[in-house]
Parts: C-alpha cells; sequence; structure tokens
C-alpha cells in the first residue's frame, strides 16, 4: 500500500509512526509541504516518507497512490482533497474536514460525484476504548432511552495558550474554536444518541487570554508547547479572533438533550461525560481514563472500567486501534465506525452553535438538514 502525505505537521508526522508501528510493510513514498514542521519528528524516528514535492497535482499525476492523507490546516481541506478525488484517490483527512457551511456544501456536491466512502475521516475518538465499551453498553439495552447529557472538554492554560499562539487562533484558518477542538466530543455524543441536533443555543467568548490578565503569563506554563505556522509570541495580547470558554446547550431531534462546556484555562484537565438514561447513568472521562455505570433501580454499579495504555499513547489509546482499522478498511476487511457524513454533521453543528452565540439566538436545524439529505447520500458502516 501506497500513501502519500498532504501537510506533515506534528499531527500527521505522529500518524505515520502509528501507522507504521501497525503495518511495516506500509510505504509512505512522498508528501507535499514546503515547510513540513513534522519532518524532524520523522526524521528522530528513523522514518523516510519519500520524495518532496511542491505542488500536490503534479505529486498525484507523478505517482501511483493508493491513499493521500492530508493534515494541513484546515481552510486548505477542501481544494485538497477536490485534487486527489477528481485523480481517482483516495483520502483520508485530519478534522474538521471542512470550515463553513458554503464548503460543507461543496464538499456534499463531491461526494456525490465520486463517492462517500472515498473519504476517510479523523474523528479518532470514535476508535476509543473508553467510548466503543459506552457503545456496547447503549447496545446492550442496559442503559434504556437517553434523556440528557452533561460533558466538557476542558484543556489546560498551556494548550490554551497554544491556540492562542498558533494558526488555530484565527477563524479563517480552522472554522471557529469550537469546529477545531470540539469537533470531536460533538460527534461522540451525536453517534451515542443515534439521531442530529434540532435546536442549538450557545453562549461564550474571551474571558483569560486578555491583555488584562498578562500579569498572569510564565514561560514555563504559556510557552512550553511549541507553535506552528504562522506563529506568535503573544499570548493576553494574542490577536486570536477565537474564543477561551463556550457552552453549548443542543435539543437532538428525539428530544435528548447535550449540555456541554469547554475551556482553555483549566488545570488538571479533563474530557468527562455523564449520560442520564432511564435504566442506568454512565460516566467517564478520557483524560482520567475511567468508565462507571449504575443502576437507576439498584444504584448497583454495573460498570467499572480502566484502560490499559500508556500517557503517550495518543488520543486515549485510539490512535493505534484507528490505523488498525483503516489499514483494514483500505484492504476490503474491515469497515469503519465513522464516516465522512458524520463529521460533516457535527460540523454543521459546531458552526451554527457559533452562529448562536454570536446572535444570542436558537437556531432549528430542520432546514439545514432538509437541505443535507437532499443530497441524497446514506451514512451507515463505511465498507
Amino acid at each position: 500500500m501506497k500513501i502519500a502525505l498532504c501537510g506533515v505537521g506534528i499531527r500527521l508526522a505522529y500518524l505515520v509512526d502509528v501507522f507504521l508501528a501497525e503495518d511495516s510493510s506500509v510505504e509512505f513514498s512522498c508528501y507535499c509541504d514546503q515547510s513540513p514542521m513534522g519532518l524532524p519528528y520523522l526524521q528522530d524516528h528513523g522514518i523516510n516518507i519519500g520524495r518532496s514535492y511542491a505542488h500536490l497535482p503534479t505529486m498525484l499525476d507523478e505517482n501511483d497512490i493508493d491513499l493521500l492523507m492530508i493534515g494541513s490546516p484546515n481552510h486548505l481541506h477542501l481544494a485538497q482533497i477536490r485534487t486527489a478525488l477528481e485523480r481517482g484517490v483516495r483520502v483520508f483527512t485530519e478534522k474538521p474536514v471542512v470550515i463553513s457551511e458554503a464548503e460543507t456544501w461543496e464538499l456534499l456536491d463531491l461526494l456525490v460525484r465520486y463517492g462517500e466512502h472515498n473519504v476517510i475521516v479523523g474523528l479518532v475518538l470514535r476508535y476509543s476504548p473508553l467510548y466503543r465499551s459506552l457503545i456496547r453498553f447503549r447496545d446492550s439495552g442496559d442503559l434504556g432511552d437517553i434523556s440528557s447529557i452533561e460533558a466538557s472538554e476542558h484543556i489546560s492554560p498551556s494548550h490554551g495558550a497554544f491556540f492562542m499562539r498558533d494558526w488555530r487562533r484565527y477563524t479563517k484558518y480552522t472554522g471557529g474554536y469550537l469546529l477545531e477542538k470540539c469537533c470531536h466530543d460533538l460527534d461522540l455524543y451525536q453517534g451515542l444518541v443515534g439521531t442530529r441536533p434540532h435546536l442549538l443555543a450557545s453562549f461564550g467568548g474571551r474571558r483569560t487570554f486578555l491583555p488584562r490578565n498578562r500579569f498572569l503569563e510564565r514561560r514555563d506554563v504559556h510557552h512550553v508547547m511549541e507553535a506552528g505556522w504562522e506563529r506568535a509570541a503573544a499570548v493576553f495580547d494574542s490577536d486570536s479572533d477565537i474564543v477561551d470558554y463556550q457552552t453549548a446547550l443542543i435539543e437532538y431531534e428525539n428530544g435528548e438533550n447535550l449540555c456541554f462546556h469547554t475551556n482553555l484555562n483549566v488545570p488538571d484537565n479533563y474530557r468527562r461525560f455523564c449520560v442520564v438514561g432511564t435504566k442506568a447513568t454512565a460516566e467517564g472521562d478520557f483524560e482520567r481514563n475511567f468508565l462507571r455505570i449504575h443502576s437507576a433501580l439498584t444504584n448497583e454499579r454495573l460498570v467499572n472500567e480502566s484502560y490499559n495504555f500508556s500517557r503517550g499513547s495518543g488520543h486515549y489509546g485510539a490512535e493505534h486501534l484507528m490505523a488498525q482499522d483503516i489499514l483494514l478498511h483500505m484492504r476490503g476487511r474491515a469497515t469503519l465506525p465513522v464516516s465522512v457524513l458524520d463529521a460533516l454533521e457535527s460540523g454543521l453543528t459546531a458552526l451554527k452553535l457559533d452562529e448562536a452565540r454570536r446572535d444570542r439566538s436558537v437556531v432549528n436545524m430542520t432546514a439545514i438538514w432538509d437541505k443535507f439529505d437532499g443530497y441524497g447520500l446514506s451514512k451507515g458502516a463505511i465498507k
């Protein structure tokens, strides 16, 4: 299997390492990136990714490629996906797939023409052992009907400061913080309830990373993560236009509710949830590595699990499981738990939550999903 790369940042470099750990016969034969920030990581790990190209069309025209892996900044994804699909090359793209509602419709047009199965997405948390356990318990029927979910993604001050110094500080490149960072979480809980959002409301803004708080800045806290493209030194005086905290309320099509909170300045950060069903309540934390489920009738603890993965294993043990499934899938021997359509739905949810935040409104998603379904594409196991 021959794989080409486009946008060799730290994230994609790490995934190359993971894919090779799962199957050393995979050949990374070429890449397109004029300033590949992840190249030193690959060199340190003795990994050769082949010839460098300045232009993606040239690279794809000159090489016989089975899969193009895209890890470039979000605003470049759509054009790069189009370039690959037009040449008959399958794509793996990092999340979020696109950065706007208009780009969503453009990509759906491409998927109608070339097939949604030809775009694989890096919503890696769908592969995590914790989430898989939660889905198995739901499918057993022992959770009952879900009524409400409380969930959060909180990141550390050092990670928050990274956002303020990296290209991710600009909505024009990311589509917004909620889309860039929390599309994972929005996808997870939409996948859990099995229906799409109906009504959305959201509030948030900037409270921490402001000039009045510059006295808090510390080199050993706010500058420990290396920023990449379009890097800047300013943390509290950043020219960023993203939020540093946000809450979101979602009512799904069957009436389930989600209350979601994210903040970029949380020490001892966590990524947790509480799912309340008619038969049981499930509590978990991806960072703290546990899943506990209690019966609503007896208060008996039905599940008490933790998961064996090293702290160096990215995304709570999910990276290697994703690589395994994608490699098997490329050989026709596995289905995938998440589709590009799932990704576009969670992306639209994030974008419309930001619209609700900006307009201080409640957004009804009915017209959005009617237009989405008008493309005639169907979800399911990605074969």
